[in-house]
This record gives C-alpha cells, structure tokens and sequence, in this order.
C-alpha cells in the first residue's frame, strides 16, 4: 500500500487530495500547521501531524519514520494580491519550506514529488495560457510557486526526483477557507452575504477568470502519481469558460439566494484577464471537458455546505511588511 505524505492536507483543496488518495487505498499521513486549514477537514482514516513545513528538524523525523512513496505538496499561503505586502513571509512558506521538501526527497529517493503551483505564474501572458509559454509572473507569489518548479526541473535533472507539477487556478468548491478576506473570491463572496454585507470587487469587476470546481481538480492530482506519461510534466487543471468578477458575483448571488449590492473598490495592481487551455490534462488523464462541473452547479454545491457551516470571521493577517499601496479594505474591521 503506497505511504503519501499529504501538506497542507487540513486546508482546502489538500483535504480532497487527501481523500481521493485514501479512495484510491494509499495510506495518508498529512502535515499541516494549522495556519489556514481546520481539523474538521481532516480525513479520519489519515494520520495527523500538526508542524510547518519550514521545521526540518521535524520534516527530516518525518521522511525518517514514514518511508514516504510519495509526496503531495499543497501547503501554501496563496493570496497572490496580498504577497506583494509580506514578500519575505511569503518567500519563507511558499518557497523555503518547498526546498526543504524537496532536499529530503532527494535524499529518501521519493518516487515522485507531485506540486501544485498556480497559473499565477504565467502573469500577463498570452491567452488562453498554456504550458509552453514562458513563465512572467507579475507578483512575489507567482514568482516563488515558478522558482518551486524550476527547482523541481534541476533535482529531476541532477538526482532523478521525479515530478508532476499542477497549475489550478480559482478553485472553489467545500471547505474553502471562506474567514480569509485576501484570497477565494467565490468564498469571500458568500461569507459576505451571509454576514448580510455588500459585495466588494476591486475595479469595475471586468477582470475575468475561469473558477473551477474542487471535484474537478483534487481527484486527478490524487491519481497522477499512477499515469507515467505524466511523470515530469507540467498541467493547468481547472475550468475551460472565463466569467468576469461582475457575472461571478450575480452567479454567487444567484446560488446563495441571498442579494445585496456590490461595493466597487479601487482597482488593484493584478492580472486583468487570466484562465488557461487544459488540453494537456485532458489528453494525458482522459478527461472530458463537457463532463467539468458548470458553474451554476459547483456554486449551488458549495452554497449548500456555506449555509451548513456559517459565517466566518475574517480576521486580518498580523504580519504586513509594506502598507505602500495596501487596499484599504484590508485594514477595516
């Protein structure tokens, strides 16, 4: 029975990696901090070990005990607009702790080291964007997720690490950290609507995106380490059909049956248009793209579990480093 060590494995899209792993009959040891996952997420059949990944006194006791197969890296603190405001936190967790994982992967001879990184690497690319473009990221988050890939390309070339590197992009779906006022527009969206708050879009809302459903994504991360054509490969996984912000927030509206009004805020420095072609993922894993869950539906599924779970605080992070030019909405109470 395969041993996968699962980061980030109480937060969001790592618990449904978690458990499509434990479907397939890996045997499952997650590693979270805590620090933006919840232990309700945290499958009961996995085996627990609270710790960051930036402890490598603690991973190093890990790799030692466990004798992983694989390793599924998902801890991440993935609020793209927010890294620009705590650069050196957001290169410590995103991509110090990424080469501690790496190191002892060399090291222990892990068969394969399966990454999710983001689309946020591309920055402003051309669209739709596909994985022959070269990389540009445009802020400290897409930067650190592309170093964490091109490392992964040098340990595979030097040491032989395999490596299956996902990019998802807008994921959304159950168990989204919906108290975390910087990332996860569809949950930010919802927990303002049950707190009974006018929707808040940065800009006039023009920005598109493709969102994409949790049960379209975490599956086939889970099952990638057992199709060898896609061993060293790069992947965009995620929704094929791009909806503005704006059209987003009446779909949100829409599936909540809850409506308020929307807040237009001062636009921010981000990408304006962004979503990505799937046709690698779709040859390599056999998937169908008609079979994608539709938006209206994936929204309803999520506003269902949202309702069930209630509103969330949102408190703001403690350890900004530059307020140059931070959103004032992320300073209100």
């Amino acid at each position: 029975m395969p041993l996968c060590l699962v980061t980030g494995g109480a937060g969001f899209i790592g618990s449904h990696v978690a458990d499509s792993l434990l479907g397939l009959g890996h045997e499952v040891v997650i590693l979270d901090d805590l620090s933006g996952g919840n232990m309700s997420n945290v499958p009961s059949a996995a085996t627990f070990v609270q710790g960051s990944i930036n402890d490598y006194a603690l991973l190093s006791e890990l790799f030692e005990k466990y004798r992983f197969d694989y390793v599924f890296h998902l801890a991440a603190y993935a609020a793209e607009g927010l890294s620009h405001f705590i650069r050196r936190f957001n290169y410590e967790n995103n991509l110090i702790g990424s080469i501690n994982l790496i190191n002892l992967s060399v090291i222990h001879k892990i068969k394969c080291f399966v990454f999710t990184s983001s689309i946020a690497v591309y920055g402003k690319n051309q669209l739709p964007m596909h994985e022959d473009l070269v990389p540009n990221p445009e802020d400290p988050y897409g930067i650190a997720k592309y170093a964490v890939e091109l490392d992964l390309r040098s340990a595979h070339e030097l040491f032989g690490l395999n490596y299956i590197i996902f990019r998802p992009h807008n994921v959304y779906g159950e168990r989204q950290n919906i108290g975390d006022r910087y990332r996860n527009v569809v949950g930010i969206f919802m927990n303002q609507l049950l707190q009974g708050k006018p929707l808040t879009i940065f800009g006039d809302g023009s920005q598109t995106r493709a969102f994409s459903y949790i049960g379209d994504v975490a599956p086939y991360i889970a099952k990638s380490v057992h199709i060898p054509e896609a061993y060293n490969k790069v992947f965009n996984i995620g929704g094929d059909i791009p909806y503005s912000v704006r059209e987003l927030a009446e779909a949100v509206m829409e599936a909540m049956g809850i409506y308020q009004p929307i807040r237009y805020l001062p636009p921010r420095n981000e990408v304006l248009h962004a979503y990505a072609s799937h046709s690698r993922v779709y040859e390599v894993f056999g998937i169908k793209p008609e079979h994608l869950t539709p938006l209206s539906v994936g929204l309803k599924k999520m506003s269902e579990w949202v309702k069930k779970v209630g509103a969330r605080k949102t408190p703001a992070f403690q350890n900004i480093e530059i307020y140059d030019n931070l959103p004032s909405v992320w300073l209100e109470e």
